[in-house]
């Protein structure tokens, strides 16, 4: 049997630039692969001899700044792609807006953050209607005309609920915080089904804020 070791020929040339390229952490230049090569071994032709035999297959030879690598064939690197969501976490502001949204709806944002005793950033209720937890539901008939907001059906879907009326009692949500601890004598759960409030108008796309034209009817 012929000691591979001396007197290579080409396609053991071939071979060994083929191992060496598969096994490297990272593409490598053509003096990186000579020095664990014979003296005198034709590089150029092993490297041009592999990128032919590989042309069109699975895995190709590529030349990226004078380094050598195999890499998954262009039109193959969907099957590389995992696709999965990130679960979008809500902070702690957001998730009492959510909740004084669920139980006072409908809510303008003024009466938001009278309940909460802080301002809400637009971003707050910029995420949650992007995230379809929250919907704008209809204008105030007041002054200003304020947006009104209410929970959508991604809220229940996403906290397993039925309707708003399978939420956490009122006694539990104020323990928790996350409701106005003077809440007007016989406030109820509301039913966002019920449609529009007496005091409501319907919104339209053209009358909402630009930022939550997206959002409507979501």
């Amino acid at each position: 049997m012929t000691d591979l070791r001396f007197a290579p020929d080409e396609t053991e040339i071939e071979r060994r630039v083929e191992a060496l390229l598969f096994a490297a952490a990272g593409p490598l230049s053509a003096a990186e692969m000579a020095r664990r090569l014979p003296e005198g071994a034709d590089i150029g032709q092993a490297l041009a001899g592999l990128r032919a035999r590989y042309e069109g297959r699975g895995v190709e030879l590529e030349c990226v700044a004078d380094r050598w690598r195999f890499r998954t064939s262009p039109d193959l690197s969907f099957l590389m792609t995992e696709e999965r969501e990130e679960p979008r976490r809500l902070s702690k502001a957001a998730l009492e807006t959510l909740a004084i949204i669920a139980y006072h709806q409908p809510v303008t944002r003024a009466e938001i953050e009278s309940v909460r005793g802080v301002s809400i950033s637009r971003g707050t209720l910029d995420l949650l209607l992007e995230m379809g937890f929250v919907r704008l539901r209809g204008r105030r008939r007041s002054p200003g005309r304020p947006v009104t907001y209410a929970t959508a059906d991604r809220f229940l879907e996403h906290f397993g609920l039925a309707s708003v009326h399978d939420l956490p009692g009122v006694a539990d949500m104020r323990a928790a915080g996350l409701l106005d601890l003077s809440l007007p004598t016989g406030f109820e759960v509301p039913d966002p089904s019920r449609g529009i409030h007496e005091d409501e108008d319907p919104i339209e796309d053209a009358d909402a804020p630009e930022f939550a034209q997206d959002f409507i009817g979501t």
